[in-house]
Protein backbone atom coordinates (compact mmCIF):
# COMPACT_ATOMS: atom_id res chain seq x y z
CA UNK A 1 0.00 0.00 0.00
CA UNK A 2 1.07 3.58 -0.72
CA UNK A 3 -1.29 5.57 1.27
CA UNK A 4 -1.80 5.48 5.14
CA UNK A 5 -5.75 4.84 6.36
CA UNK A 6 -7.59 7.42 8.33
CA UNK A 7 -11.18 6.21 9.34
CA UNK A 8 -14.23 5.04 7.66
CA UNK A 9 -15.81 7.67 5.40
CA UNK A 10 -19.23 8.46 3.77
CA UNK A 11 -20.17 9.87 0.81
CA UNK A 12 -20.69 13.61 1.47
CA UNK A 13 -24.45 14.23 1.70
CA UNK A 14 -24.91 16.76 -0.96
CA UNK A 15 -23.31 14.55 -3.25
CA UNK A 16 -26.48 11.99 -3.19
CA UNK A 17 -28.17 14.10 -5.39
CA UNK A 18 -25.43 14.39 -8.18
CA UNK A 19 -25.12 10.33 -7.75
CA UNK A 20 -29.19 10.37 -8.32
CA UNK A 21 -29.08 12.88 -11.51
CA UNK A 22 -26.24 10.56 -12.91
CA UNK A 23 -27.53 7.41 -12.36
CA UNK A 24 -31.05 8.72 -14.14
CA UNK A 25 -29.53 10.53 -16.97
CA UNK A 26 -27.51 7.00 -17.82
CA UNK A 27 -30.41 4.68 -17.58
CA UNK A 28 -32.42 6.67 -19.72
CA UNK A 29 -29.72 5.20 -22.38
CA UNK A 30 -30.94 1.81 -21.07
CA UNK A 31 -34.71 2.81 -22.12
CA UNK A 32 -36.49 1.46 -25.55
CA UNK A 33 -38.64 4.53 -26.29
CA UNK A 34 -38.18 5.83 -29.61
CA UNK A 35 -38.39 9.63 -28.17
CA UNK A 36 -35.53 8.67 -25.49
CA UNK A 37 -33.64 6.45 -28.03
CA UNK A 38 -33.14 9.72 -29.73
CA UNK A 39 -31.64 11.56 -26.40
CA UNK A 40 -29.89 8.45 -25.41
CA UNK A 41 -26.51 10.44 -27.07
CA UNK A 42 -27.25 13.35 -24.78
CA UNK A 43 -28.18 11.06 -21.53
CA UNK A 44 -24.91 9.25 -21.45
CA UNK A 45 -22.59 12.06 -22.12
CA UNK A 46 -24.67 14.30 -19.42
CA UNK A 47 -24.18 11.14 -17.14
CA UNK A 48 -20.61 10.88 -17.74
CA UNK A 49 -20.19 14.61 -16.93
CA UNK A 50 -22.02 14.17 -13.31
CA UNK A 51 -20.02 10.78 -13.36
CA UNK A 52 -16.51 12.62 -13.52
CA UNK A 53 -17.88 15.45 -10.98
CA UNK A 54 -18.91 12.82 -8.20
CA UNK A 55 -14.85 11.10 -8.92
CA UNK A 56 -13.72 14.40 -8.35
CA UNK A 57 -15.39 14.83 -5.16
CA UNK A 58 -14.99 11.13 -4.29
CA UNK A 59 -11.52 10.54 -4.82
CA UNK A 60 -10.46 13.99 -3.93
CA UNK A 61 -12.08 13.47 -0.29
CA UNK A 62 -13.74 16.79 -0.65
CA UNK A 63 -16.25 17.53 2.52
CA UNK A 64 -13.72 15.13 4.98
CA UNK A 65 -11.91 16.27 7.71
CA UNK A 66 -8.59 15.79 6.39
CA UNK A 67 -6.86 15.70 2.92
CA UNK A 68 -6.30 12.58 1.03
CA UNK A 69 -8.74 10.19 -1.13
CA UNK A 70 -11.05 7.45 -0.42
CA UNK A 71 -10.18 4.65 -3.10
CA UNK A 72 -12.44 1.79 -1.71
CA UNK A 73 -13.36 -0.75 -5.01
CA UNK A 74 -16.41 1.50 -5.55
CA UNK A 75 -14.89 4.38 -6.47
CA UNK A 76 -12.06 2.58 -8.77
CA UNK A 77 -14.19 0.97 -10.58
CA UNK A 78 -16.58 3.53 -10.82
CA UNK A 79 -13.22 5.79 -12.37
CA UNK A 80 -13.00 2.86 -14.56
CA UNK A 81 -15.99 2.90 -16.06
CA UNK A 82 -16.05 6.30 -16.34
CA UNK A 83 -12.78 5.91 -18.27
CA UNK A 84 -14.36 3.45 -20.23
CA UNK A 85 -17.65 5.82 -21.18
CA UNK A 86 -15.04 8.65 -22.15
CA UNK A 87 -13.13 6.37 -24.35
CA UNK A 88 -16.54 5.62 -26.06
CA UNK A 89 -17.11 9.49 -26.43
CA UNK A 90 -14.41 10.54 -28.21
CA UNK A 91 -14.77 7.47 -30.58
CA UNK A 92 -18.48 7.88 -31.23
CA UNK A 93 -17.54 10.98 -32.77
CA UNK A 94 -15.60 9.44 -35.35
CA UNK A 95 -17.39 6.26 -35.74
CA UNK A 96 -20.87 5.43 -34.73
CA UNK A 97 -21.41 2.65 -31.75
CA UNK A 98 -25.14 2.68 -31.26
CA UNK A 99 -25.04 -1.14 -30.27
CA UNK A 100 -23.08 -0.66 -26.58
CA UNK A 101 -25.03 2.57 -25.57
CA UNK A 102 -27.32 0.85 -23.57
CA UNK A 103 -25.14 -1.41 -21.89
CA UNK A 104 -22.59 1.32 -20.94
CA UNK A 105 -25.72 3.79 -19.47
CA UNK A 106 -26.40 0.70 -17.12
CA UNK A 107 -22.69 0.26 -16.22
CA UNK A 108 -22.41 3.86 -15.84
CA UNK A 109 -25.39 3.73 -13.18
CA UNK A 110 -24.09 1.12 -11.46
CA UNK A 111 -20.22 2.37 -10.86
CA UNK A 112 -22.03 5.54 -9.35
CA UNK A 113 -24.19 3.95 -7.21
CA UNK A 114 -21.37 1.32 -6.22
CA UNK A 115 -19.07 4.40 -5.59
CA UNK A 116 -21.41 5.80 -3.62
CA UNK A 117 -23.07 3.26 -0.91
CA UNK A 118 -19.19 1.30 -1.13
CA UNK A 119 -16.31 4.75 -0.59
CA UNK A 120 -14.09 3.12 0.75
CA UNK A 121 -11.93 4.62 4.13
CA UNK A 122 -10.26 8.11 3.56
CA UNK A 123 -6.53 7.41 2.74
CA UNK A 124 -3.76 10.20 3.76
CA UNK A 125 -1.21 9.98 0.82
CA UNK A 126 2.63 8.58 2.12
CA UNK A 127 4.62 9.42 -0.36
CA UNK A 128 4.25 12.31 -3.00
CA UNK A 129 4.76 9.71 -5.46
CA UNK A 130 1.56 8.35 -4.84
CA UNK A 131 -1.04 10.36 -6.56
CA UNK A 132 0.43 9.24 -9.74
CA UNK A 133 1.33 5.81 -8.68
CA UNK A 134 -2.80 6.03 -8.75
CA UNK A 135 -3.85 7.69 -11.73
CA UNK A 136 -1.75 4.96 -13.46
CA UNK A 137 -3.01 2.32 -11.68
CA UNK A 138 -6.81 3.11 -12.40
CA UNK A 139 -5.39 4.49 -16.07
CA UNK A 140 -4.22 1.03 -16.62
CA UNK A 141 -7.83 0.19 -15.40
CA UNK A 142 -9.51 2.12 -17.84
CA UNK A 143 -7.47 1.40 -20.95
CA UNK A 144 -7.77 -2.65 -20.25
CA UNK A 145 -11.48 -1.83 -20.09
CA UNK A 146 -11.80 -0.13 -23.32
CA UNK A 147 -9.74 -3.22 -24.53
CA UNK A 148 -12.26 -5.92 -23.10
CA UNK A 149 -15.10 -3.38 -24.34
CA UNK A 150 -13.59 -3.92 -27.92
CA UNK A 151 -12.58 -7.42 -27.57
CA UNK A 152 -16.78 -8.34 -27.08
CA UNK A 153 -17.41 -6.22 -29.75
CA UNK A 154 -14.83 -8.36 -31.90
CA UNK A 155 -16.02 -11.53 -30.51
CA UNK A 156 -19.87 -10.00 -31.42
CA UNK A 157 -18.48 -9.70 -35.10
CA UNK A 158 -17.00 -13.13 -35.38
CA UNK A 159 -20.07 -14.96 -34.14
CA UNK A 160 -22.48 -13.14 -37.00
CA UNK A 161 -19.80 -14.30 -39.43
CA UNK A 162 -19.65 -17.99 -38.43
CA UNK A 163 -23.47 -17.89 -38.03
CA UNK A 164 -23.89 -16.74 -41.59
CA UNK A 165 -25.99 -13.61 -40.76
CA UNK A 166 -22.88 -11.01 -41.48
CA UNK A 167 -21.90 -11.14 -44.56
CA UNK A 168 -18.25 -10.25 -45.24
CA UNK A 169 -15.97 -9.37 -42.64
CA UNK A 170 -16.18 -5.89 -42.91
CA UNK A 171 -19.99 -6.02 -43.05
CA UNK A 172 -20.30 -8.43 -39.70
CA UNK A 173 -18.44 -5.64 -37.86
CA UNK A 174 -20.10 -2.62 -39.43
CA UNK A 175 -23.40 -3.80 -37.55
CA UNK A 176 -21.76 -3.14 -34.45
CA UNK A 177 -20.52 0.37 -35.78
CA UNK A 178 -17.06 -0.33 -36.49
CA UNK A 179 -15.21 -2.97 -39.52
CA UNK A 180 -14.20 -6.32 -38.16
CA UNK A 181 -9.94 -5.63 -38.80
CA UNK A 182 -10.39 -1.89 -37.25
CA UNK A 183 -12.07 -3.45 -34.38
CA UNK A 184 -9.23 -5.78 -33.66
CA UNK A 185 -6.49 -3.12 -34.16
CA UNK A 186 -7.73 -1.04 -31.69
CA UNK A 187 -8.12 -3.72 -29.33
CA UNK A 188 -4.69 -4.31 -29.54
CA UNK A 189 -3.99 -0.60 -29.40
CA UNK A 190 -5.68 -0.43 -26.25
CA UNK A 191 -4.13 -3.44 -24.80
CA UNK A 192 -0.52 -2.21 -25.94
CA UNK A 193 -1.50 1.40 -23.98
CA UNK A 194 -2.52 -0.34 -20.98
CA UNK A 195 0.58 -2.30 -20.95
CA UNK A 196 2.86 0.50 -21.27
CA UNK A 197 0.63 1.95 -18.07
CA UNK A 198 0.43 -0.67 -15.72
CA UNK A 199 4.57 -1.38 -16.20
CA UNK A 200 4.69 2.05 -15.58
CA UNK A 201 2.84 1.72 -12.27
CA UNK A 202 5.17 -1.39 -10.91
CA UNK A 203 7.81 0.31 -11.73
CA UNK A 204 6.69 3.38 -9.45
CA UNK A 205 5.33 0.66 -7.42
CA UNK A 206 9.05 -1.24 -6.55
CA UNK A 207 10.98 1.84 -6.18
CA UNK A 208 8.81 4.05 -4.58
CA UNK A 209 6.58 2.45 -2.22
CA UNK A 210 8.04 1.82 1.20
CA UNK A 211 5.33 -1.20 1.64
CA UNK A 212 5.60 -2.77 -1.52
CA UNK A 213 5.21 -6.63 -0.61
CA UNK A 214 6.09 -9.34 -3.52
CA UNK A 215 3.82 -11.41 -1.89
CA UNK A 216 0.82 -9.30 -1.25
CA UNK A 217 -1.93 -10.32 -3.33
CA UNK A 218 -2.19 -6.96 -4.86
CA UNK A 219 1.11 -7.40 -6.70
CA UNK A 220 0.85 -10.91 -7.13
CA UNK A 221 -2.51 -10.07 -9.16
CA UNK A 222 -0.84 -7.07 -10.74
CA UNK A 223 2.24 -9.17 -12.31
CA UNK A 224 0.23 -11.86 -13.19
CA UNK A 225 -2.25 -9.67 -15.45
CA UNK A 226 1.52 -8.19 -16.81
CA UNK A 227 2.46 -11.75 -18.06
CA UNK A 228 -0.47 -12.25 -19.80
CA UNK A 229 -0.79 -9.17 -21.18
CA UNK A 230 3.15 -9.32 -22.44
CA UNK A 231 2.92 -13.06 -23.58
CA UNK A 232 -0.94 -11.57 -25.48
CA UNK A 233 1.28 -8.77 -27.14
CA UNK A 234 4.43 -10.94 -28.01
CA UNK A 235 2.23 -13.92 -29.23
CA UNK A 236 0.14 -11.11 -31.12
CA UNK A 237 3.89 -9.89 -33.27
CA UNK A 238 5.86 -13.10 -33.27
CA UNK A 239 3.00 -15.47 -33.68
CA UNK A 240 -0.20 -13.17 -35.21
CA UNK A 241 -2.36 -14.10 -32.55
CA UNK A 242 -6.08 -12.92 -33.76
CA UNK A 243 -9.52 -14.41 -33.07
CA UNK A 244 -10.63 -15.84 -29.80
CA UNK A 245 -7.76 -16.70 -28.84
CA UNK A 246 -6.30 -12.97 -28.39
CA UNK A 247 -9.65 -11.80 -26.64
CA UNK A 248 -9.35 -14.65 -24.49
CA UNK A 249 -5.91 -13.36 -23.66
CA UNK A 250 -7.54 -10.20 -23.09
CA UNK A 251 -10.06 -11.00 -20.71
CA UNK A 252 -8.04 -12.74 -18.59
CA UNK A 253 -5.27 -10.40 -18.14
CA UNK A 254 -8.45 -7.63 -17.61
CA UNK A 255 -9.67 -10.26 -15.17
CA UNK A 256 -6.35 -10.74 -12.75
CA UNK A 257 -5.88 -6.88 -13.03
CA UNK A 258 -9.48 -6.39 -11.52
CA UNK A 259 -8.34 -9.01 -8.53
CA UNK A 260 -5.56 -6.74 -8.08
CA UNK A 261 -7.03 -4.04 -6.40
CA UNK A 262 -10.93 -3.69 -6.61
CA UNK A 263 -11.80 -7.04 -6.81
CA UNK A 264 -9.76 -7.87 -3.10
CA UNK A 265 -11.11 -4.85 -1.55
CA UNK A 266 -14.90 -6.19 -2.73
CA UNK A 267 -14.20 -9.15 -0.42
CA UNK A 268 -12.62 -6.86 2.43
CA UNK A 269 -15.27 -3.71 2.33
CA UNK A 270 -18.45 -5.76 0.98
CA UNK A 271 -18.21 -9.01 2.19
CA UNK A 272 -16.20 -9.05 5.31
CA UNK A 273 -17.23 -5.21 6.38
CA UNK A 274 -13.92 -4.24 7.30
CA UNK A 275 -10.91 -2.39 5.29
CA UNK A 276 -7.91 -4.02 4.12
CA UNK A 277 -5.19 -5.10 6.15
Amino acid sequence: MILSTASATLVPGGAWLLVAVAAALYLLTTLPMALLHRLSAAALLGGFVLHGLLLVIDIGGFGQPMPGARLGFGPVLSMTVWLVIGVYTVESRMVPLPAVRKGLGAAGALAVLLAALFPGELRVYGSALAPLHFALGVGSYGLFGAAVLHAALLDAAERRLRSGRGGAAAPAGRKLGLPLLQLERLTFRFVGAGFVTLSATLVLGVLYTVQWHWGNHKAVFSILAWCVFAALLAGRRLRGWRGRRATRGVYAGALLLLLAYAGSRFVFEVLLGRPPA
